[in-house]
């Protein structure tokens, strides 16, 4: 699945004072149509898109569907298939922030009344980057509740989670072949010196939380403690282990310059650019949960010699080649995202209007030179990759083919196969 997405994010900075909305700052709810044709040119089938949850969710129960009902009509006819992203690292107001414990009902019952409308749609991340929204909101201070502290993340992460475990259970009930498609930010933290070396494991350990508790996998001894000092509860952890949906899943994960870290003595980190890079870090996740593998995230700025983010392009996919070498089934690639994105250098902490030049296209809709190469990559490799898969193949029903017998069967063999699933227990590591 060659892909590429247009960002819905929406957190809120100075004190929930101001909305960071990416989809207004690119210029995307006047230029939607044009954007999607900017899809099609590319030759490209599947899209990470959404309505923004602010302007669609407005109260319990109550939503405002026109926007989505124009866009996922216009996708639906050029067939396009959405990757629906319901939910990137914000709320709407009357939900305040991922500190309301009503985040996980209300999402769940919006994912299921999105499911509802449009039946037609089968792949989700229900929920983006649940530890990235988590941690910015409320361990760095940046978003939304703008927390320090470790209890207001434990919080956040319990509340994320279980919206998107919610969110999944009530779209299968719609969608029983539905196939979710986590965009998680896959991280690693080097140790700088030896004193280093504690600090580092503790934050390589926390970077698996998210998914871990998605996923049903019984956390890390150190982890468990940890989330038990704050605050979340034997109940609350035992949610997540009795209502696994990793059958349903594909691993998704994002990858760029800014991932890997370095760690020193007295705890604080910088960034220490790519040292293990995309293939190994996947290694650890894909050894952790065992799921077919998708590179749903990946960007580079333009640079002065306008070749910066072909190379990272090339860099990434040979990244890509080699897992499915290694046997690591591997099943899509991003471009994220299709035009420049706004105020990112600054990771939306602050609403300066800077056009960060990481799209496939300018904010003119310009084409850059890694959208050129992106749409020959995809040209040369679409016809080549199948006959050299390891017979791994996602059931996708594109939306032409939606109301077709044989997707109603499909529909009916994945309802009855839920059925007889047994309970899936965690797996027996410590916690």
């Amino acid at each position: 699945m060659f892909a590429t997405g247009i960002e819905n994010s929406i957190p809120t900075i100075n004190n929930g004072r101001t909305r960071i909305d990416q989809m207004e700052s690119c210029g995307h709810y006047e230029r939607w149509r044009e954007d999607f044709d900017l899809v099609q040119d590319l030759g490209i089938q599947y899209l990470r898109y959404g309505p923004p949850i602010h302007r669609t969710l407005l109260g319990p129960g109550k939503y405002d569907w026109e926007f989505a009902d124009i866009t996922l009509a216009d996708l639906k006819r050029r067939d396009i298939v959405p990757i629906v992203d319901l939910c990137h690292f914000g709320v709407p107001d009357w939900l305040g922030n991922f500190q309301n414990p009503d985040f996980s009902t209300q999402f769940a019952n919006y994912a299921g009344a999105f499911a509802d409308r449009y039946p037609w749609v089968q792949l989700y991340t229900p929920v983006n980057e649940m530890f990235i929204c988590a941690i910015f909101s409320a361990k760095y201070g940046w978003w939304n509740e703008q927390l320090k502290t470790d209890r207001g993340f434990v919080t956040a992460l319990k509340h994320i989670v279980k919206g998107n475990v919610l969110g999944m259970i009530e779209i299968l009930k719609r969608r029983p072949d539905a196939i979710f498609i986590q965009s998680e930010s896959s991280e690693y933290f080097h140790a700088d010196s030896p004193a280093a070396i504690g600090p580092a494991e503790v934050m390589n350990s926390r970077r698996f939380l998210s998914l871990d508790l998605n996923y049903g996998r019984r956390v890390d001894s150190e982890m468990y403690e940890y989330l038990m000092d704050n605050g979340m509860t034997k109940e609350e952890y035992h949610f997540f282990l009795h209502n696994r949906m990793k059958q349903h899943c594909i691993l998704g994960n994002d990858y760029y310059m800014t991932n890997e870290h370095r760690v020193f003595a007295d705890g604080h980190t910088t960034s220490s650019g790519e040292v293990f890079g995309y293939t190994e870090i996947t290694r650890q996740y894909y050894n952790r949960y065992r799921l077919p593998v998708m590179h749903t995230e990946t960007n580079l700025r333009e640079g002065p010699k306008g070749d910066e983010a072909v190379q990272w392009l090339w860099k990434e996919w040979a990244s890509v080649l080699r897992l499915r070498n290694v046997g690591i089934p591997t099943v899509g690639f991003t471009w994220y995202s299709l035009t420049d994105q706004v105020d990112w250098d600054t990771a939306l902490r602050e609403q300066n209007g800077n056009v960060n030049p990481l799209g496939l296209y300018d904010l003119d809709r310009n084409i850059r030179p890694v959208g050129r190469a992106y749409k020959k990559l995809i040209q040369d490799w679409r016809e080549v990759l199948p006959a050299s898969s390891m017979c791994l193949a996602v059931p996708i029903v594109p939306p032409s083919q939606s109301a077709r017998v044989h997707a109603f069967h499909q529909q009916a063999a994945a309802a009855n196969m839920n059925e007889q699933l047994p309970a899936q227990p965690a797996n027996p590591e410590v916690g």
